[in-house]
């Protein structure tokens, strides 16, 4: 058969969505990415539709996830379609420091006195999780073992020392609740619904209630994710 195409080539062909596989999605705009498709740290794991802005180069996003040291064995995960703006940074658990002994120094790192943590660990918060739908503002600094909910908005220039709950809204340093965006109630129904995870197909269909304010009025959306 002459120039015959998959079913799945097709597919792509006749797609209303945006390939979350394409690193630049703006024609022409090289400061927006895809987060997913530039991260070389397999520490560092993206969801889909999640982008990153920046002012000079988006290559800047893994620099500013600081002190990612191998040997702390820590992650970053970020979910989907979250919006990550120019400036924000991750600081992780290679920064940490003895904050509960005499002196805080990092003696065991250098010639000579490596014996200096002998059965002792430097402090260790876990990863740091970013749920989905997250907005994180210009220059906020997210300190280690994290947890962002899903939906949560952080202001510019904050700094999160601790978790932040789904749909809040967070600014400061250290970074407090402003407010949240919906009832506990509303919260509850769209953590359920978790549009996010719906097939692409689906979402597509739907970002005009996505982007409205009656979306979990309507009973045909309020379901999770499925395979159609």
């Amino acid at each position: 058969m002459k120039d015959s195409k998959t079913k799945k080539e097709s597919t792509l062909d006749n797609k209303n969505f945006p390939d979350p596989n394409q690193t630049f999605p703006l024609k022409g705009y090289e400061q927006l990415c895809f987060l997913k498709n530039i991260i070389q740290n397999p520490n560092i794991i993206v969801g889909d539709f999640t982008y990153y802005h920046d002012f000079e180069d988006v290559k800047n996003f893994e620099r500013n996830v600081k002190y990612h040291f191998d040997f702390a064995g820590d992650k970053l995960f970020i979910g989907k379609f979250c919006m990550i703006a120019s400036g924000v940074k991750f600081i992780m658990n290679g920064a940490n420091h003895l904050s509960e002994a005499i002196s805080s120094f990092p003696f065991a790192i250098f010639e000579g006195w490596e014996h200096a943590m002998d059965g002792k660990a430097y402090p260790n918060k876990g990863d740091t999780h970013i749920g989905n739908d997250v907005w994180l503002g210009n220059d906020v600094t997210v300190m280690p073992g994290v947890t962002i909910g899903d939906g949560a908005i952080v202001g510019a220039n904050s700094v999160v020392t601790k978790d932040v709950p789904a749909y809040s809204i967070v600014g400061g340093n250290p970074a407090k609740i402003i407010k949240m965006r919906f009832s506990d109630e509303r919260i509850k129904e769209l953590l359920k619904m978790a549009w996010w995870n719906w097939p692409i197909e689906k979402i597509s269909a739907h970002v005009s209630e996505l982007t409205g304010k009656d979306l979990i009025q309507n009973q045909a959306l309020n379901t999770s994710a499925k395979k159609e």
